[in-house]
């Protein structure tokens, strides 16, 4: 019985990255022509599918990182008017607390 879901869940792998690869725009395809890669999945099953996922499918944009803060968030303490009030007054000696 777990050897008939192995091979169900190896087909079902198999046929993904086959469809894949035939979906996907041709220039959208990374590192090898786009007929080496449906050659490459048809041919050695596993490895095929595997390798394509992690070297021939295109990536997705990313989101440019860190996010910049928003506009009324300070940046950094010393850009925080509050906390520059603050400083001034300890360092005066006005420090009533």
């Amino acid at each position: 019985m777990a050897g008939v879901l192995i091979g169900l869940a190896l087909l079902a792998f198999w046929l993904f990255s086959i469809f894949d690869v035939i979906t996907t725009p041709e220039d959208e395809v990374r590192n090898v022509p786009k007929a080496l890669w449906i050659l490459a999945v048809v041919m050695i099953p596993l490895l095929g599918g595997l390798v394509w996922l992690a070297r021939g499918r295109p990536r997705a944009p990313r989101e440019p990182w860190p996010v910049p803060p928003g506009p009324g968030m300070p940046k950094g303490p010393d850009d925080d008017p509050e906390f520059l009030r603050d400083l001034d007054r300890r360092m005066r000696g006005e420090d009533l607390g």
